[in-house]
């Protein structure tokens, strides 16, 4: 594989507008710096590069000193800020360069979204743009790989995930050492920097019994039970994995039928290759038996990997009744849906009893290994 393997939204051009800040948020080493710099190489605009882990900005912008956040970016057609959920008030330090200075353009990197979009909402409201970078998607991978090539990976990706790292390197031993270390080192950095999160042990354990549900609806009563602590607890928990780029929740979709089940969530990881990893098993898939669970998790995320990309707007949910007949993954969109049952064998099905006569016109559509590129690229 090449050095470089461009981006969904590496041309920023376009989204780069005076007084304007476009924010670019995802989990941590998916490439985000990789991006801006690669951008910087060709920009035709005069830029400053700065990091949260500067402690001179972090002080400036902490400061809220108008006058010196001005001059900061004085002369200047650009500014970039990499990892800025580290800085506190950085809003408002963004706000007064919106503000005042009408023809800059603003560029912002974060792994964090409670921690950098809960500081930027507000003072930037209609003033941003903002985008999620992910691991490799396999629409991304066909700038190396051709179909075929991307079928023939087609384990890999299930079992090693798609982190940029990791989908560089052939040698599986170093994939694992990398997944290891994001998980020792990364995955966990910003929740644990909060103050009221204090065990990472805590936290791991709660991912790893959410890695054997992936595609199950989960029950928080179950996990707080198993994990001997507070349902309220468990909730918080989950909901800083979500807004740390860890873990998806999905809500069931419900037509306001009381047969319909909604009240628990699904929770899907955003890289297969972090959920192995939490649970130690790489082994290959015949030797498997959540072979199933892998092919959800995978189509799940590439999925929502090409809508945000490509800016396609769609409500998301699964469907499941009382009586056990469900649809992994429903999309409404323009006001019509459209069902999509993930299989990993290449059986034919047809679509539950309940969806056809429920909701009449609807779409369904089986993915298997044997049409999955064609939903997902």
């Amino acid at each position: 594989m090449t050095n470089y393997l461009p981006r969904y939204i590496q041309n920023l051009d376009d989204s780069l507008k005076p007084g304007k800040a476009v924010v670019i948020l995802g989990p941590r080493r998916t490439g985000k710096t990789t991006l801006v710099n690669h951008y910087l190489k060709e920009t035709k605009y005069k830029y400053r590069l700065e990091t949260g882990d500067n402690l001179r900005i972090v002080a400036l912008f902490e400061s809220g000193n108008f006058d010196r956040i001005k001059e900061f970016a004085s002369g200047f057609d650009l500014i970039v800020i990499d990892e800025a959920q580290k800085i506190k008030n950085i809003g408002q330090g963004l706000k007064i360069l919106t503000d005042y200075m009408e023809n800059l353009r603003l560029l912002i990197t974060g792994s964090s979204s409670f921690a950098l979009l809960g500081q930027i909402g507000e003072p930037l409201t209609g003033r941003k743009l903002t985008r999620t970078l992910f691991p490799f998607s396999q629409s991304e991978l066909l700038s190396e790989y051709n179909k075929f090539d991307l079928r023939e990976g087609l384990e890999t990706f299930l079992i090693f995930g798609s982190y940029p790292e990791v989908a560089t390197t052939e040698d599986k031993t170093e994939k694992i050492t990398i997944l290891n270390e994001i998980i020792g080192s990364y995955l966990l950095k910003d929740i644990l920097e909060l103050d009221r999160v204090k065990s990472s042990r805590l936290l791991l354990d709660l991912l790893r019994l959410l890695a054997f549900q992936v595609g199950n609806q989960v029950s928080l009563s179950e996990l707080a039970n198993n994990l001997h602590i507070d349902y309220k607890t468990v909730a918080r928990y989950l909901d800083l994995f979500e807004k740390a780029f860890v873990l998806y929740s999905l809500g069931g979709y419900s037509g306001n039928l009381r047969s319909e089940v909604t009240r628990k969530s699904k929770y899907y990881f955003y890289d297969n290759g972090i959920r192995n990893a939490l649970i130690s098993n790489f082994n290959p898939l015949p030797m498997r038996n959540d072979a199933g669970m892998l092919w959800e998790n995978f189509m799940f995320m590439e999925r929502l990997k090409i809508r945000s990309y490509k800016q396609l707007n769609a409500n998301i949910f699964f469907w499941r009744t009382y009586d056990q007949q469900e649809i992994d993954l429903i999309e409404e969109r323009d006001g019509k849906l459209f069902g999509y049952e993930f299989k990993w064998g290449k059986k034919t099905i047809k679509p539950p009893r309940r969806w056809s006569e429920d909701y009449p016109g609807s779409g369904f559509e089986v993915i298997t290994p044997e049409n999955y590129l064609n939903f997902i690229i």
